[in-house]
């Protein structure tokens, strides 16, 4: 089989998507596909909607189009503030967007206008994570802007938490989300499609808030593809956590020491490496490295220990492993791995799928 690759297994991620949103459902929340953790596979975004997600999200217009183009049928969303150089592709492929620029809208709306169609927009506020988002107390004068913007449909609100800051989704924030939605719904007679509340990281907010007040949407991508919620990293129950798998082969396998010799410097990226003389050690090198995957987010699949890395090289310590050059080895990943192996053209996606869950995919 070709090495590196990642095994995908379709039947874990629709079990995830069906329950995540049958989850939310109960406290009347819709929930959005993220599909930048998977480069916008079409394959898995296919999978998804049969799965019952309803739109699509991602950062990348590039996705974006890949999706559209594979004859994704849903509503897809623009989740990365868009850039001034893009808006034209935003207005003619893209449903909905999020905002938080007056003069992106402006464009946006000199687009939408020229192409005779109307853009959905959402307005991020800001809530403490510091990424993108409108200060609360700045959101009516621009709401005032943005409802006299022609081709431009305000349909709600939304913001991002956990993500740069690391501010956790809770009552407090959701509630002032609320608060905004409600404030600005009256002031300009507007009824709200969207309040966006965050991502997979309000999980833990929304299993034990008693009242999720106006939130009604949430954009979810690590819980869908890791089972887990990103604050802690820990599994969700009932779902998979591993629906994806990094496989790669052994490359060289030999006795060295652990401590390397001659006068140190700096590695091939601008680093100094520091180790600890272990004496003689089974070592193994695989094909794979920093150009293909984030390795701080790989977990091997048996009881080995990942040395450290180069570009195109991964470095291990076998242990008690007896391996051998063109053995595979397997590693669990995280999001940050996911993102980035998913990403490289240099790994192989593989798909794997009982033939009962593909016969009932190719005849709903």
């Amino acid at each position: 089989m070709t090495c590196p690759r990642i095994e995908i297994n379709l039947n874990k991620v629709s079990h995830n998507a069906k329950f995540l949103v049958a989850l939310y459902a109960t406290k009347n929340i819709n929930v959005i596909a993220v599909m930048k953790g998977v480069c916008g596979d079409s394959v898995i975004a296919d999978t998804l909607v049969k799965s019952g997600m309803t739109s699509l999200a991602d950062s990348r217009i590039s996705n974006l189009h890949k999706l559209r183009y594979s004859g994704i049928n849903v509503p897809l969303m623009l989740l990365r503030v868009p850039m001034l150089s893009e808006a034209e592709e935003v207005v003619k492929s893209v449903d909905i967007s999020l905002n938080s620029e007056l003069l992106t809208l402006k464009v946006l709306s000199k687009y939408a206008v020229a192409h005779n169609t109307i853009h959905k927009v959402i307005l991020m506020v800001e809530l403490g994570d510091l990424r993108e988002g409108i200060m609360p107390h700045e959101m009516i004068d621009l709401v005032v802007q943005v409802i006299a913007l022609e081709g431009i449909k305000l349909v709600g609100i939304g913001t991002n938490l956990a993500c740069f800051g690391g501010v956790k989704p809770d009552d407090n924030n959701m509630g002032h989300l609320s608060s905004i939605a409600n404030q600005l719904e009256e002031k300009f007679g507007l009824q709200f499609e969207f309040i966006s509340g965050g991502s997979s990281a309000n999980y833990n907010w929304f299993m034990f808030t008693k009242e999720v007040k106006r939130i009604n949407h949430l954009r979810l991508g690590e819980s869908i593809y890791l089972g887990c919620e990103p604050l802690l990293g820990k599994p969700i129950p009932e779902l998979f956590t591993d629906a994806f798998t990094l496989i790669a082969e052994v490359i060289e396998v030999k006795t060295k020491p652990s401590l390397p010799y001659g006068e140190i410097g700096q590695n091939a990226f601008g680093n100094i490496p520091v180790f600890e003389d272990r004496g003689s050690m089974r070592r193994a090198i695989l094909g794979i490295g920093i150009q293909d995957v984030a390795i701080s987010g790989l977990e091997p699949l048996m009881d080995i220990e990942i040395l450290g890395a180069s570009s195109d090289h991964l470095v291990i310590n076998t242990k008690k492993i007896s391996l051998k050059v063109g053995d595979e080895v397997s590693f669990h990943l995280n999001y940050g791995a996911l993102l980035s192996a998913m990403t490289s053209p240099y790994v192989a996606k593989e798909y794997q799928a009982s033939m009962e869950y593909l016969d009932v995919q190719m005849t709903e």
